[in-house]
């Protein structure tokens, strides 16, 4: 890992209507919209999407990284994300997310320890740790 703080740019432009380019230097642009609940064609990636994406996203990634630490051996992670937004008194945020990962082990390795490795991985994902909203896990792991 590069030294710390890391920083992450991206841009947003857009007219009225239509779709929202979004750029990151180095990526390939991304269009985006607003999802069906909010009026947009649902067609496209959206805030809330993109935002739950990233919750599952670093989910697996830092599972991948934490089992390559211990030595952990597993053959697939599948990791479904649901994100919940609702009225608050604060104003519409999301308010809970909810982990159903399935995790389908390596010959020989030991559930209990892949178990506490998917547990420690909600725990320590830098997304979920960044958002104020509740987290819960399923957990399924299978030979």
């Amino acid at each position: 890992m590069k030294p710390l703080p890391h920083r992450y740019q991206v841009s947003a432009s857009g007219g009225p209507a239509g779709n929202i380019p979004v750029q990151s230097p180095g990526l390939p642009d991304l269009e985006t919209d607003a999802p069906a609940q909010f009026g947009g064609s649902g067609e496209h990636w959206s805030p809330e999407t993109l935002l739950v994406a990233a919750v599952a996203n670093c989910f697996v990634l830092t599972f991948r990284a934490l089992s390559r630490h211990a030595g952990a051996e597993w053959e697939d992670l599948r990791v479904d994300a649901e994100g919940e937004l609702d009225k608050t008194e604060s104003g519409l945020r999301f308010t809970h997310f909810r982990l159903s990962v399935e995790l389908r082990a390596a010959n020989g390795a030991g559930p209990e320890k892949l178990e506490q490795l998917l547990e420690k991985s909600e725990r320590q994902c830098l997304i979920t740790n960044s958002l104020t909203a509740e987290s819960e896990i399923s957990i399924a792991i299978t030979a």
